[in-house]
């Protein structure tokens, strides 16, 4: 077989298509210049995915702890273990002393995206937790709260836009994030050409070395940046909502709020003085087609909420909302909830809350700060048992060792993944999935999230005797719900299709089964003329145009307008204005997080050509801040905060702020089947994340903008 197949790169947001070629000599990997997305854009990690496919250290058998090692089993031995255990505990405890946790991958399969909420309704537990309330929930909260939909995200229109400002994010890193975009160079490169590309960070990232200018600002203070340039809008009279004009309520309120922040008053804070501050809210208002967008700077800093709704506030404010070259709503080919006819239940949070600390739910998680201390605390709902899915929360969750020692305490734990790694160490059986070229794929989450309407479909390279991995959501469901592990797979997946069906309004064509049969039901019911036979006919991918305007129709509030100013978040300001009060320690570290191109999370980093070179665990430290503390470059320190400590090589480079230090998220490989990554393991950032600071609406962790001490180790 040495005919290329096109497929569709699952490892990160950017959905390029690649070419895979199956030779004696072993897989080959390109860009596919045929692809109507990415057209040949190929990254390292899409390259790897060849690597990745062949890891010997990958799962491919289920494992059952018996006596405290893994064994080997039959996937029939492995569901018997599971149906011995699990319904029990349900049936002693009830269901919230069995809790979820799903990782980013999840959005990376077609088997998360389709099978993971059915099985999460099977558990019917209220303690639901994702690697989402680490990253992005507060994006989500704001549209939920603005738009009416969590998944009524503007994106930047990034093909026709003249002027990007882009506050703590680092897509050609990320190739996105929240913002599904191959080639994020060379479009970046685009935009500098044809007009200006202003960053904000605390580091010089990649992106900010390609940019027309970069701003280094203190962690954790892009709130009061954002909200002098709303008062500089106001006051200086360049307020217009264009496309929204009549379309938006709250813009007074934004006004009253907005005063108290004056330039001038937040330029010692944010370490970017008050003329700067004014031109970059000049410059956006008059530019045409122009866009802010903001990322894991913004989310995951203390005011996580209050970032991100700034960033929308001010696409508002100078009419680049649902405007070519601004902020725009994608509309995905299939299953986006705002593409839907008719009436939509406007977004709520808070439906219930964390049983210890009190944390609101959010899109039916809570956050996964509180997980250990669910686990730990005795009484009525205390979580007994963990299911997990593609997700490594020991990895990447604040507050690591206390996670860490919680898991070891269950009574029982099934992880659906392709590795032992610091989390799946502790299950009792594990469940793996086939390889990435081993299942079709369809980027059913990602396109929602697209700066251009695209649909492609892509079939496996090889064939598997792994079954998929919707397969083991389905029986884990079925055995959460009383039906039994032996229950066929397919009446399982006849029952999900007709509910499906009913609740679209469309009948899939005959023959389809599993995932092409739900996709095929989420075609005909979306905004295309499409169905999943036109889309599988197009393997280079259909091009869909374009972003579109999409107001009114769009949204789905209460009032049915764009509501700048909603409670949920104004209840936060109160807490912003305190931190305003507060002194600045002008000697004190704060730490922030990094990414490298060649990582993705914690579990690439068993792939040989990903790692080495610049993708190292180091501690980044400014020049200054070294020569004051006495680190020498590849010497070590011990870096400390109010969670933990641990100690690290020194890497001094003027790419960081004074003031800040940084870390590389998702390494730190201890207890894990990995022969590469436990060569190198790194540190665990998140040992040094306190779980107490949290963005007060959402509950997501802070992890950026930390305080720690550095000494020399």
């Amino acid at each position: 077989m040495t005919t290329p197949v096109p497929v569709t790169c699952p490892l990160c947001e950017a959905t390029c298509g690649l070419l895979v070629t199956p030779t004696a000599e072993g897989i080959k990997v390109r860009g596919d210049r045929d692809d109507v997305f990415s057209k040949g854009y190929l990254c390292p990690k899409g390259a790897s995915i060849g690597e990745l496919h062949e890891d010997p250290d990958r799962l491919r058998a289920p494992l059952v702890k018996r006596d405290g090692e893994f064994v080997e089993v039959s996937w029939a031995e492995a569901y018997a273990e599971i149906e011995r255990r699990l319904p029990p505990i349900l049936a002693e405890h009830g269901r919230d002393a069995v809790a979820a946790y799903f990782g980013n991958p999840t959005a990376h399969t077609l088997a998360g995206a389709l099978y993971l909420r059915p099985l999460i309704k099977a558990l019917g537990s209220r303690n639901v937790f994702s690697a989402g309330t680490v990253d992005q929930v507060p994006r989500m909260f704001v549209a939920g709260y603005l738009f009416g939909d969590v998944a009524s995200i503007p994106v930047p229109d990034l093909d026709r836009t003249d002027y990007l400002l882009v506050l703590g994010g680092n897509p050609l890193v990320s190739n996105g994030s929240m913002m599904t975009a191959p080639d994020m160079r060379g479009r970046i490169r685009a935009i500098a050409k044809r007009g200006k590309v202003v960053v904000v960070d605390p580091r010089r990232t990649r992106t900010a070395e390609a940019a027309t200018e970069h701003l280094f600002i203190r962690p954790g203070t892009d709130a009061f940046l954002l909200l002098a340039m709303v008062e500089t809008l106001f006051a200086e009279d360049l307020v217009t909502l264009g496309a929204a004009e009549g379309l938006v309520q709250g813009v007074e309120e934004v006004r009253r709020i907005a005063a108290d922040y004056p330039a001038e008053s937040v330029a010692a804070r944010t370490g970017v003085d008050a003329e700067t501050i004014r031109r970059l809210a000049r410059e956006v208002a008059g530019t045409e087609r122009a866009v802010v967008y903001g990322r894991m700077g913004t989310t995951t800093s203390a005011f996580g909420t209050i970032s991100s709704w700034l960033i929308d506030v001010i696409n508002v404010l100078t009419g680049h909302l649902d405007s070519p070259g601004g902020a725009m709503f994608p509309m995905a080919a299939a299953g986006q909830p705002n593409t839907r006819p008719g009436p939509r239940r406007p977004f709520r949070h808070g439906r219930w809350h964390s049983r210890v600390s009190g944390l609101p739910e959010v899109m039916g998680e809570l956050p996964a700060v509180v997980l250990a201390e669910e686990m730990t605390t005795p009484g009525e709902g205390q979580v007994r048992a963990l299911v997990t899915v593609c997700g490594n929360p020991v990895a990447s969750v604040p507050g690591s060792d206390t996670l860490d020692e919680a898991l070891a305490g269950l009574d029982f734990m099934v992880s659906l993944d392709v590795y032992v790694n610091e989390t799946t160490r502790h299950a009792d059986v594990i469940l793996p999935g086939p390889t990435q070229l081993e299942r079709a794929h369809y980027d059913l989450l990602l396109y929602q999230y697209s700066v251009r309407n695209i649909a492609r479909w892509s079939e496996p390279v090889f064939g598997t005797d792994v079954p998929p991995d919707w397969h083991a959501m389905v029986r884990l469901a079925a055995i959460a719900s009383g039906a039994g592990a032996d229950v066929p797979v397919e009446q399982l997946d006849d029952a999900l299709a007709a509910g499906l069906a009913q609740l679209n309004g469309a009948e899939p064509a005959p023959g389809l089964h599993g995932p092409e049969r739900l996709l095929d039901i989420l075609f005909r019911a979306g905004p295309y003329d499409l169905t999943f036979a036109d889309v599988a006919a197009a393997p280079h991918g259909i091009d869909l145009g374009p972003l579109r305007p999409r107001l009114p129709g769009v949204l789905s509030t209460a009032s049915g307008l764009v509501d700048l100013a909603p409670a949920a978040i104004l209840a936060d300001v109160p807490r912003l204005e305190a931190a305003a009060a507060e002194e600045l320690d002008a000697d004190g570290l704060v730490l922030i997080g990094r990414r490298h191109l060649r990582s993705n999370n914690s579990w690439m980093h068993n792939v040989a050509t990903l790692t080495g070179g610049t993708n190292t665990c180091t501690l980044h430290v400014h020049p200054d801040d070294a020569s004051r503390l006495s680190l020498v470059d590849g010497g070590r320190a011990a870096v400390a905060s109010a969670a933990g400590s641990l100690e690290v090589p020194v890497e001094v480079t003027d790419t960081i702020r004074s003031g800040v230090v940084s870390l590389p998220h998702g390494w730190g490989h201890e207890g894990v089947r990995g022969s590469v990554a436990t060569k190198d393991p790194g540190v665990n950032s998140n040992r040094l994340g306190d779980v107490s600071v949290r963005d007060a609406p959402t509950g997501t962790a802070v992890v950026n903008g930390i305080p720690v001490t550095v000494v020399p180790a």
